[in-house]
């Protein structure tokens, strides 16, 4: 499965794609989950962290410096932990989280057991940055995935979007990112649990080593 991004704030349509192609893995027993390239997005990748795990699980939050100056526990903050079915609900969602600090708890949705969960493999590089490296790093933290490919550049933060006047707007970090064990992946990467660098030349020549590993390794387990 390629991901090159997650498109939307919410990512309603890109749930609903993802849905799709996993109603058509159904029957998979193994998986290989492809974010070279992935320049991140919204929350929608919160569907793909969802389909690696059976229950719900602490993905990570987002925290601003208000509130860590103020005293925090990590379990009591705001939790978003579904993506809606309808774009009606993003009125809701406004609501909700618009208004508050955006230091918020994301928490995967609990889709249940698939066939695949065990035997699953993530590709990154040094492009799959912001909401790829989160679920790069979800899926190393808690042992769903093997990663390879070569070490991710560590772009992280929750930012913002600001009105500048005369049509542009500006583009801010307004929180740190954290994974549920506290680590920090903006400025530090993830490094991939097996590195196969990839250089120019064998792109060149259309060979692929990251993605030969990745189905050596799925062969094997």
């Amino acid at each position: 499965m390629k991901v090159t991004m997650f498109p939307g704030a919410v990512g309603i349509d890109l749930a609903k794609a993802l849905d799709n192609a996993f109603a058509h893995l159904r029957e998979s027993n193994r998986l290989i989950v492809d974010l070279r390239g992935n320049t991140g997005g919204g929350i929608g990748g919160l569907r793909l962290m969802s389909y690696l795990t059976p229950g719900k699980l602490e993905v990570g939050y987002s925290l601003t410096r208000k509130r860590k100056e103020k005293g925090y526990a990590r379990e009591d903050l705001p939790r978003f932990g579904r993506i809606p079915s309808h774009k009606s609900t993003l009125i809701w969602l406004a609501l909700r989280y618009g208004f508050i600090d955006k230091s918020i708890l994301v928490v995967t949705e609990g889709l249940g057991q698939q066939r695949f969960h065990g035997r699953v493999i993530i590709l990154v590089n040094e492009h799959t940055a912001s909401a790829g490296e989160m679920v790069a790093a979800f899926a190393e933290e808690n042992n769903l995935a093997t990663i390879i490919g070569s070490k991710t550049p560590g772009r992280l933060l929750s930012g913002s979007a600001f009105k500048a006047g005369f049509g542009y707007i500006v583009g801010l970090p307004v929180a740190a990112y954290l994974t549920w064990q506290g680590k920090l992946i903006e400025g530090r990467g993830i490094t991939p649990t097996v590195p196969v660098e990839q250089p120019p030349e064998q792109l060149l020549a259309g060979e692929d080593p990251q993605m030969e590993k990745a189905l050596q390794l799925a062969r094997s387990i």
